[in-house]
């Protein structure tokens, strides 16, 4: 039996007892895609950094084709694992195409300077993220959309087996939110990459996760398809406030809407 690309079991995590990430597993297979959504501090962010070894686990165990993270070096995981945040931190003023060559790195030990293989493998990125024109742009000058697909350039770069994706469409708008899903589902297809995908867009993450995992007060409050996740009860509980679920007539799919309260 093939083992999972990416598994977690029994995974807990503390904010000095503030806040506890609790019991959480999964197992994810190559060309998944694993949708996590949750109210605000549920641990969705959390976990991506458990999953990215940014924290590591004070209870269970995460493990990338059956390999402890704990036992992988940090340029071991970055060939494997690829992290698109929610916010793009630059501590320099870089171009597109600087921080886009950043992501081929961890492939170029014993390197001082970057090959032509990795300029070709940046310029891929980029034009898959749809940045190729902005490339001698420096990144303070772009838009929020703008930074948030250089920072997929950058993950891409890196030729991951598993994309880590923290609300990556939070400031696109419509036509390059729909580029992007177009490109996930390319890189399921095509390339087998496993994809974690955090997102507050619940519609989102219904049409293009394979599964769904629901987190409420630190802890997995289902896991399963998006058809059963996305069900009225369960998200009154997590959100605490009434929806209203129904079909998409062309998907199929399970679409959320927000019970207004009534302005009388």
């Amino acid at each position: 039996m093939t083992a999972p690309l990416l598994s977690a079991a029994g995974v807990a995590f503390g904010y000095g007892g503030v806040f506890r990430l609790d019991g959480v597993g999964f197992e994810l297979g190559a060309g998944e895609l694993l949708g996590v959504i949750g109210p605000n501090a549920s641990g969705k962010t959390t976990l991506i950094r458990l999953l990215s070894k940014v924290l590591v686990p004070q209870a269970g165990e995460i493990r990338l084709g059956g390999t402890p993270l704990t036992r992988l070096a940090r340029r071991q995981l970055a060939r494997q694992v690829a992290v698109v945040p929610q916010e793009l931190a630059v501590a320099f003023p870089l171009t597109v195409e600087e921080l886009t060559l950043m992501g081929r790195f961890p492939h170029g030990e014993g390197r001082f300077f970057e090959s032509a293989g990795d300029l070709a493998r940046a310029r891929e990125a980029m034009l898959l993220a749809g940045v190729l024109d902005l490339a001698a742009q420096p990144l303070d000058t772009l838009s929020g959309g703008e930074r948030q697909r250089a920072a997929l350039a950058r993950a891409l770069a890196q030729e991951p087996r598993v994309l880590l994706l923290d609300e990556p469409t939070s400031h696109l708008d419509l036509r390059h939110q729909r580029e992007i899903v177009g490109l996930l589902r390319r890189l399921n297809r095509d390339r087998g990459t496993a994809i974690v995908l955090v997102s507050h867009d619940l519609n989102l993450a219904g049409e293009v996760a394979d599964r769904l995992m629901l987190l409420s007060c630190g802890r997995i409050a289902h896991l399963g398809p998006p058809a059963e996740v996305l069900e009225e009860g369960l998200l009154e509980a997590a959100y605490g406030c009434p929806v209203r679920v129904e079909k998409n007539p062309v998907s199929g799919r399970p679409v959320v809407t927000i019970r207004w309260p009534d302005p009388a």
